[in-house]
């Protein structure tokens, strides 16, 4: 008994020790625990000391600890599974969780198969290849969620479609998993008839008990606390459901998850809240570090040689490259953009809690040896390990900052309107062709949605102060001018089918308030002339995508033109997506012909427009074109327009672009 406490005392302090260490370091919690098993086990401090503290006499007490921890965890996942996440987004997450797990699945059978011989006998092998395509395809639901709290990413869309991915797998898997280890039991001696019950017992937990679960709820309301009494009733029927899965040769895990799944869900959330509260804090904090130290010390790198090097590259390159390579390709036959993709795809490459469970249950019921089971272990470790810095690569904070803002925006009704601000110079009068590109690209950058095209204009007053008299009549007098100038404009961009405001005040400091001006209103898009005060400071502080109108543009250039009008021209090179981007819009929108310049690139692009549809040639600027470039050091002469992309870029979908652009505008 004192070993037995003493070995409680060094795996929780070590679980707690290393995971803080991965918390700090960014990883979840898990990593570091599981790191712990590992180095308190035969790995580090091998069979002289690592057995007088862990010795095979200590390991099913610490077992027994372990499982009890394992069913408080699956229950809170079932319990905390929210059946809402599919809804909404059904055929895309349904569809990518396929591809997350047929991909994987398929290919962790091939490499089963290939390895079977050298790791179970032949009476193994069926449940083997299957568990194998299980334990590749599997997604750690707890883990992912966290990863995406962590970061706030549960509030916009591209968290909510991965949650909802991973707890379609997670049912897949999950149902997988039962099969094996019914087909790994069906092969024992006694009670082989005993797996024919779970098809029974689920429609009895989702048809009887699951209404019998509903009556907590009033007996809670009245109440109005969680009982002792509630809270054993929920214990006795949990560990009794477990029991009756491990009892029928289907793992306990099951009969946990399933009985968190029919727990009451309508008007039960202060329930639910209060058992969750009562019970992770004994699973989480006590029981289940234990059990993933125990994970990690049947875990042993020592008598791993080069050719299990060799099948932990294999385990590796299939895990990763069929997740990342079936989720990706699976997210693109939605439509979704590229980098939206590849960090789905990352998401739900995180293995963490699901596969250590899995391999768990893998290695009780005989499925999988000491040496395989310590390479999945590895595996699980570095798919989990590489998938926050994977994901802050695919989708920086910037980016994850501005969808948040859209998902706001969205919530309190606010129409997410394509937002192009023009930085209108003295006198507002002569500004109509600038104005009249801003509409322009307003219109063609997004034709799909609404757009709006915000005036901004600040008038140079002296410093000091501001005497009421004639002067001050005078000035309002002329700002009441100004106005009058920018609202004809805004007129004319209504005019055209896009949505206008005017923002102006006068100004002792113009070229230091703009930036200001430009950064509260968040623009998608900003137009500036070159000579603007302050150019400078606007376009190195802007985040979005900056246009800059360096040479004087005649009016007629943004007038509708048929074929045979001067084209719209654009030099085409690397980091030149955005430019071209925009003469592309700019030619579709007014009806012009597009000249791509820039050599092989250039030649390849203009060949692939035209196969879209698009009237796109290569060669030399023809004589009254308007020249399009990327805002770049090395710029070439005579060029009207010059654009920078926003931060963050996404690649540009060329075949996607041509048929947003050939969307209805539409009116405000």
């Amino acid at each position: 008994m004192d070993l037995l406490l003493l070995d409680l005392v060094i795996v929780l302090a070590a679980a707690r020790l290393f995971g803080a260490l991965a918390k700090r370091l960014g990883q979840p919690p898990v990593i570091g625990e599981i790191v712990a098993g590992i180095l308190l086990g035969p790995t580090l401090l091998g069979p002289l000391i690592g057995d007088q503290l862990f010795g095979p006499e200590m390991r099913p007490p610490l077992q027994a600890l372990a499982n009890v921890g394992l069913v408080l965890f699956m229950f809170v996942v079932g319990l905390e599974l929210d059946q809402k996440l599919v809804r909404g987004k059904g055929r895309i997450a349904v569809t990518v969780a396929l591809g997350s797990t047929v991909v994987p699945f398929v290919l962790g059978c091939v490499l089963a198969l290939s390895i079977a011989g050298e790791h179970v006998g032949r009476d193994r092998t069926l449940p083997f290849v299957l568990f194998m395509g299980a334990a590749m395809a599997a997604t750690a639901f707890p883990v992912l969620a966290r990863i995406l709290t962590d970061r706030g990413m549960q509030r916009i869309t591209l968290g909510g479609l991965a949650l909802a991915s991973a707890a379609v797998i997670d049912v897949l898997a999950w149902t997988v998993l039962a099969v094996v280890v019914g087909i790994a039991g069906a092969g024992e001696a006694e009670g082989q008839w005993k797996v024919l019950l779970a098809l029974p017992y689920a429609l009895v937990m989702f048809l009887v008990v699951k209404p019998l679960l509903a009556r907590l709820v009033p007996a809670y309301e009245k109440a109005g606390r969680l009982t002792p009494g509630l809270l054993s009733l929920v214990l006795i029927g949990l560990i009794g459901s477990a029991w009756a899965t491990e009892w029928m040769h289907v793992h306990f895990i099951f009969g946990a998850f399933v009985f968190g799944a029919v727990m009451p869900r309508e008007g039960a959330e202060r329930l639910n809240h209060e058992i969750l509260e009562r019970l992770e804090q004994l699973a989480v904090l006590l029981l289940l570090p234990m059990f993933f130290v125990v994970a990690g010390l049947n875990v042993n790198l020592r008598e791993l040689d080069l050719s299990s090097l060799g099948t932990l590259a294999a385990i590796l390159a299939v895990a990763i490259g069929g997740k990342l390579l079936g989720s990706y390709a699976a997210a693109r036959t939605q439509r979704l953009p590229g980098r939206q993709s590849w960090t789905l795809a990352a998401l739900l490459n995180t293995r963490g809690l699901t596969e250590i469970v899995i391999l768990t249950v893998g290695l009780q019921k005989g499925v999988l040896d000491d040496e395989l089971y310590s390479l999945m272990v590895v595996m699980a470790l570095v798919t989990t390990a590489m998938t926050g810095p994977l994901v802050r690569r695919l989708y920086p904070d910037r980016r994850v900052a501005r969808d948040i803002a859209d998902a706001e925006r969205a919530a309190l009704g606010v129409t997410a309107a394509h937002r192009v601000l023009v930085v209108v110079p003295d006198p507002p009068a002569e500004q109509a062709p600038l104005v009249g590109l801003a509409t322009a690209l307003a219109l063609s950058t997004s034709p799909s949605t609404p757009s709006e095209v915000v005036l901004g204009h600040l008038r140079p007053y002296p410093s000091g102060r501001l005497e009421v008299g004639i002067g001050l009549s005078s000035e309002l007098a002329e700002l009441t001018e100004i106005l009058h100038e920018l609202e004809t404009l805004a007129a004319t961009v209504r005019e055209r089918g896009s949505d206008s405001r005017v923002v102006s005040r006068f100004s002792a400091d113009v070229a230091g308030e703009l930036p200001g001006l430009a950064s509260g209103a968040r623009p998608d898009l900003l137009v500036l002339p070159a000579d603007v005060p302050g150019y400078a400071g606007m376009r190195d502080g802007a985040t979005c995508r900056v246009v800059t109108v360096a040479v004087p543009v005649p009016p007629s250039a943004f007038e509708q033109a048929g074929p045979g009008s001067e084209p719209v021209a654009v030099h085409y090179g690397p980091g030149g997506d955005a430019a071209a981007h925009v003469a592309l819009g700019l030619a579709t929108l007014w009806g012009r012909p597009l000249v791509v310049i820039g050599g092989n690139r250039a030649s390849a692009l203009a060949k692939r427009l035209a196969k879209l549809g698009v009237e796109a040639t290569s060669g030399p600027v023809p004589e009254g074109a308007l020249v399009v470039a990327a805002d770049t050091a090395n710029v070439p002469e005579d060029v009207h327009l010059l654009v920078r992309a926003e931060q963050d870029p996404d690649p540009v979908d060329w075949a996607e672009a041509v048929s947003a652009l050939r969307a209805p505008i539409p009116q405000p």
